[in-house]
């Protein structure tokens, strides 16, 4: 038996958790001491990082997130030491920490709990290292305010024990799950963690077991941990405030259902379920704040219109029900174009959802003129919404860099935070990382690294590994990221057409920084953020409205060819002398799909039996009729990110012979000039080639 062991769960926090793995091991010289690290299966190479650099450690590895509560069982049950120590991964111990708090326990023989001083990254006092059970009162002074209003008095105060002396320790109900040191023989006799609670709720079911058995808890200020708290649980889940509550509800349905009246038992539930009411309207509003801004200038926009048109307003209010429409279709382009999401502040993006609603508010005033105001309104009110709504963007933005108004610059700053993440792990990466992170009036939040490959994940990296290129879309969601950067050392075009193709759907902005790591290069503007200007990247075919154009063509050109073609179709089937077979296509993402093919005596059909299977994969999808070449698939191979199409710039010049950097050449030139009269000009030189 050892004197302790020490078990951390782990979920998608690798550098953190490789920070607390080496603070803990040299806290542990001179005790007898173990090491179990449980990951619920996590995808940043957390669990590659643990076997090469801890191999002392033990490491037991879940196949999906069984979380922290079962986790933590998993550990104990196999644990040797004579007291347990439960502590996040994304936290620091000091050097005598285990030390201080094992030889504690061995002097109290009474105390069956203790727990350290929990500090935040800033230093100040983490709240919840020390507290009270959430008794009826207890609960109603944290849900109205009053322990927050009056934290040093001993009425309000007690749930989170505020009005104690933070360096005075204290006999206390329940300590934090960020760091507790438990004896193993208090274990064997309440049990183990309640795997009911899936994450939040089950360090504070322990303690009250624990209390309930007659154990003292012991809040021990002789030592201290620093605690970057919320880093796996905001990784866990986006609904974690829905988590946390229904933890709360559960612990109270579990110990005050009973030995308490009716009452309080509802009035702690109801409490419960009130403040995460309020948190649930508090983050609606902070969502609605930028529409409702809109909705502002559009009405105004509506107004002005009116005036302009007719000199009075008497119109507005018997067209209430036209405004609403109007009003939805423009802020829904707002919201398609990806305008409301946090840290986005385009003004041309604006632009083009106005230029798109108005055309769709235009086609309503067409067709239904009686319901609808005059065709001159709707132009004016669209004309002064592109004004309006990129104007203010635009001025939001020039207020962020405006530091002689602190005030403005300090809202625009908040409102245009972008959070991004590199894409790549090798030191181009890494120094890009560190500069942006360096400079704080960039407007960026970098999130970490994504790597290439799985065999990057464990690179020693001293900074975030979120994950692989093939988690981007989940990791995108999760980090609610709004900008990816490449590096042109670390990404070939290949990768970056093939991640932008991939993350086509997510609406996130795309920049690159060349090796000299001088400009950020795209679009149509650059960021200069101090000495690394930041230049956009943007190839026009993934944009939503050409993408749209270019599907419905898709539609209606094999539609109809499809519909003329239906008789050579029937006869196709009769006809016992022709076969149809199949063969796998790379669909240009790193996939494939099932090509037919017409073959008759054995050999490929030409013509239109060629180009019936063809169609089919148009209108289908899987095709278009412009588009990249078409290639067998082969596994491991990647693309450029875009159909297989009839014909292409490729396509168009198989006569000739070409190279791949050729090829490659004459793709992206298609990807960056897309437009619908090139489509057309490409399959009329098909036609007459």
């Amino acid at each position: 038996m050892c004197d302790l062991s020490v078990i951390l769960v782990n979920y998608n926090v690798k550098s953190y958790l490789e920070q607390a793995l080496a603070s803990i091991q040299k806290s542990l010289e001179g005790l007898k001491a173990e090491i179990f690290v449980v990951d619920n299966a996590s995808h940043d190479g957390s669990v590659p990082m643990v076997r090469s650099r801890f191999p002392g450690v033990r490491l037991i590895v879940n196949p999906e997130n069984a979380g922290f509560a079962k986790a933590n069982n998993q550990a104990i049950r196999l644990a040797s030491g004579r007291h347990i120590c439960l502590i996040n991964p994304d936290t620091l111990v000091r050097e005598d920490t285990f030390r201080v708090c094992v030889a504690y326990l061995d002097a109290h023989a009474d105390v069956g709990m203790v727990g350290g001083k929990v500090l935040n990254p800033d230093g100040t006092l983490q709240l919840a290292c020390r507290r009270s059970f959430p008794t009826p009162w207890v609960a109603f002074t944290k849900v109205s305010g009053l322990s927050a209003l009056f934290p040093k008095t001993r009425l309000f105060g007690r749930y989170n024990l505020t009005y104690l002396d933070p360096e005075q320790e204290a006999d206390v109900e329940a300590i934090s799950g960020s760091f507790m040191v438990v004896r193993k023989a208090v274990i064997d006799r309440v049990g183990l963690l309640d795997e009911q609670f899936f994450m939040y709720g089950e360090d504070l079911d322990w303690c009250y077991r624990i209390h309930r058995a007659g154990w003292k808890i012991v809040y021990l200020p002789d030592t201290q941990i620093v605690h970057y708290k919320g880093r796996s649980t905001h990784e866990a889940s986006a609904d974690a405030l829905r988590l946390f509550y229904g933890a709360m509800a559960l612990f109270v349905r579990k110990h005050f259902g009973r030995g308490f009246s009716l009452l309080p038992s509802w009035f702690l539930l109801a409490g419960i379920r009130v403040r995460g009411a309020v948190g649930w309207m508090i983050g609606l509003i902070r969502k609605l704040i930028l529409p409702c801004v809109d909705l502002v200038f559009i009405q105004g926009a509506l107004l002005l219109a009116l005036l302009i048109r007719f000199g009075h307003l008497r119109h507005w209010m018997s067209y209430r029900i036209v405004d609403i429409v109007y009003s939805a279709v423009w802020l829904l382009c707002l919201a398609i174009l990806g305008l409301y999401r946090r840290g986005v502040f385009s003004t041309s993006k604006a632009v083009w959802a106005v230029l798109i609603g108005l055309i769709f508010n235009a086609s309503f005033t067409f067709f239904l003129p009686q319901y609808a105001y005059s065709r001159q309104v709707v132009l004016f009110a669209g004309l002064m919404n592109a004004v309006f709504l990129g104007g203010w963007r635009l001025a939001v933005r020039l207020a962020s860099r405006m530091r002689w108004i602190p005030f403005l610059g300090t809202v625009g700053r908040t409102w245009l935070m972008r959070r991004a993440v590199i894409l790549g792990t090798d030191s181009s990466a890494v120094d890009l990382w560190q500069r942006l992170k360096t400079r704080i009036a960039s407007g960026y939040e970098v999130i970490g690294l994504v790597a290439l490959k799985e065999s990057d994940l464990d690179g020693g990296q001293p900074i975030p590994v979120l994950g692989t290129v093939g988690d981007l879309n989940r990791l995108v969601r999760r980090h609610q990221i709004h900008e990816v950067i490449f590096t042109t050392e670390a990404a070939s075009y290949e990768t970056i057409l093939s991640v932008i193709s991939m993350s086509k759907d997510l609406h996130i902005d795309y920049k690159m920084a060349p090796r000299d790591l001088d400009v950020l290069i795209g679009k149509t503007s650059v960021d200069v953020i101090e000495d690394i200007p930041l230049l956009d990247l943007d190839y026009r075919i993934y944009n939503p409205f050409n993408r749209i154009l270019k599907r419905t063509g898709d539609l209606l050109f094999a539609g109809i060819f499809l519909i003329l073609c239906l008789p050579v179709l029937v006869w196709t089937v009769l006809d016992p002398g022709i076969r149809w077979v199949s063969r796998r296509i790379s669909d240009g993402q790193g996939g494939f799909f099932s090509l037919l093919e017409i073959r008759k005596k054995g050999q490929p059909a030409a013509g239109p039996l060629q180009l019936l299977p063809r169609m089919w994969a148009v209108f289908r999808g899987r095709m278009s009729l412009v588009g990249a070449d078409i290639l067998p698939y082969a596994p491991g191979t990647g693309g450029l990110g875009f159909k297989p199409g009839i014909t292409g710039l490729v396509q168009f010049r198989s006569s000739e012979t070409l190279d791949d950097a050729e090829k490659e050449r004459m793709m992206l030139y298609y990807l960056k000039n897309y437009s619908v009269l090139l489509d057309m000009e490409i399959i009329l030189r098909t036609l007459f080639h």
